[in-house]
């Protein structure tokens, strides 16, 4: 409480502005010096505007409205208040946690890299117009852009909603793929990075320089479907489809094949799998001696 700013407030003559109460609590959200201030001016009553929201939605209007008129808060009163609506409001944008604390989205973002009260890692925010956004815009691209390998025949709302981007943004992927481009535009990307035929990052030497990323693989797979010198032949098409089934064994995926080999069939099936790697391998090298 600062005394003097009651002072001023009990002297005005006229009738101060309606206090902001969050009704299920009647905790005093926004007012407690005009409170104090008609108290000692001897009211017995004072205009109220309940506020409806939950405990944590009524501390966010607080911080709004105190950021907005009243005494001004503290760089570190609003960093602090920062730091608590992260913990409530995870899923909002750096700018709409910014727009409510009076701080830039720099200070936001600052404080989100720094907060323990995260527990998972959220793919869309909230942004100030109330619509969701990808945190990564690149990963939803990328997302799509496999979807769209494994299933051509899907529609796009069904990639869309399987990749979690908007329908416009699926279909902006499947031109570019269509095109022979990266899902991924420029301004997407990892600056800091270099970056792939999908965007992603290059493997490294320890992940070994025999294999392409997954989704690179599979957006290469993508490329020679479009290409008619191989659709149009019968033994194009069965190559095709052979090189598809590779793409079954991506992510969590590849556990759900383990788990669905039986213990007595494990050395069989290992023993098939290699000659598979074999095989392939020796299909490479000979088109290789051919180049």
């Amino acid at each position: 409480m600062d005394a003097e700013h009651v002072q001023k407030l009990a002297r005005i003559a006229a009738p101060l502005p309606p206090i902001v109460v969050h009704w299920p609590t009647l905790s005093v959200v926004d007012g407690v010096h005009r409170v104090h201030a008609a108290r000692l001016r001897g009211d017995d009553r004072i205009d109220v505007r309940y506020f409806e929201g939950s405990a944590e939605d009524a501390f966010v209007e607080a911080v709004r409205l105190n950021t907005s008129r009243g005494l001004p808060l503290t760089q570190a009163d609003r960093t602090a208040a920062v730091s608590r609506i992260l913990g409530t409001h995870p899923q909002w944008s750096d700018r709409l946690i910014a727009s409510a604390a009076g701080v830039t989205a720099g200070t936001v973002a600052g404080v989100r890299k720094r907060s323990t009260d995260q527990g998972e890692q959220l793919n869309t925010r909230r942004g100030r117009d109330g619509r969701l956004r990808p945190v990564d815009p690149a990963a939803g691209r990328r997302r799509a852009g496999l979807l769209l390998a494994e299933r051509p025949d899907a529609t796009l709302r069904q990639i869309a909603a399987d990749a979690g981007i908007a329908l416009a943004t699926a279909r902006d992927v499947r031109e570019r793929m269509r095109r022979g481009e990266d899902p991924v535009p420029n301004r997407f990307r990892d600056p800091e990075g270099a970056t792939g035929i999908s965007g992603l990052a290059q493997p490294t030497a320890t992940e070994g320089a025999s294999g392409a990323a997954e989704a690179d693989m599979a957006l290469l797979v993508a490329q020679l479907r479009k290409d008619p010198s191989l659709r149009l032949t019968e033994a194009g098409r069965a190559l095709l489809q052979i090189l598809s089934v590779p793409l079954l064994l991506q992510g969590d995926r590849t556990q759900h094949f383990v788990e669905a080999v039986p213990g007595h069939r494990t050395a069989s099936v290992v023993r098939a799998a290699r000659g598979c790697a074999e095989r392939w391998l020796a299909f490479a090298e000979q088109l290789e001696r051919r180049t």
